[in-house]
This record gives C-alpha cells, structure tokens and sequence, in this order.
C-alpha cells in the first residue's frame, strides 16, 4: 500500500473522464455507438488539463454527436474500479447543433429509458438512468460492465 511521504511510485494515478446525460423535453437520451467497439454509451472522453468538467462534457458531447449542450448540474460519480477511471456525468439539455455520427461514433440516437437498458452496459446505462431522478448526485462504482454492491 501507499506510504506517508507521498513520493510518486506508491501514488495512485486515476484517469478522470467526463460524460453528458443530454436529455431531450420528451425525456429521451441522447446515446451514441462507439466505432471502435460497437457499444452504446453516453457521449463523453478524457478530462483534458486545461479544462473545467463542464467545459470538458460541452466539447465532448459536441465532438462525437453534433449537439451542443448547455450542462445542468452534476448527476454522479463513477469508479471504474478495474481501470482506474473516475467518471463525472453532468445532465445537460440540447442547445443546438445537430446530430451525426463522428470519427468516434458510427451511431447517434434519442433513446427512451427502455432503450437504455436494452443497449447498454449496467456500468454506462445507470449513469444515464440516475441523471433522470432527482436525487442528488450519485457514486457507484463498477468493474467495467456490472456494478458492485454499495456499502
């Protein structure tokens, strides 16, 4: 485990990345199909250094869907406890812009709640799901696919 003096080696090095719940009036999602997989996920990548996670979620959502979003407020905390990433998942509302697949993404679509669940992932759907309800924000963590019991 880590020591006190906090010299590099025993520090743990997390990834931060951020996604968008970018959530229509009629309540549908926007998703998007990831080329290098094939799997649906929220839109969303790495935190760069030299940006805010809101300014970071506004040009990741922008860069792989087209749509331009206004961020709402932090809807959870997520820990890819496999690979060390931290994910923030803001809800967002669409600002303009429109809609198209990217370099990123061979799919973008307005999926319903129901849709969620069918396509994605435990791990990605529940960050989509928990931006729907009023709660505040939510922490998980998951191991890539499934997420672990809370505490």
């Amino acid at each position: 485990m880590g020591n006190s003096t906090g010299d590099a080696p025993s520090t743990p090095l997390h990834s931060v990345s951020v996604a968008g719940a970018v959530i229509r009036e009629d309540g549908r999602i926007l998703a998007i199909r990831r080329r290098d997989n094939g799997t649906w996920e929220p839109p969303g990548g790495v935190l760069e250094l030299g940006e805010t996670p809101e300014d970071g979620v506004i040009r990741e959502v922008q860069e792989e869907t087209g749509v331009l979003v206004k961020v709402d407020r932090l809807t959870g905390v997520y820990k890819n406890m496999t690979r060390g990433i931290i994910a923030l998942v803001f809800r967002c509302q669409p600002a303009g812009g429109q809609e198209h697949p990217s370099s990123e993404s061979t799919a973008v679509a307005w999926l319903t709640p129901e849709e969620v669940k069918e396509r994605m992932t435990e791990a990605y759907s529940v960050r989509l799901l928990d931006a729907l309800d009023g709660d505040a924000p939510h922490v998980r963590a998951h191991d890539g696919k499934r997420l672990q019991p809370a505490r």
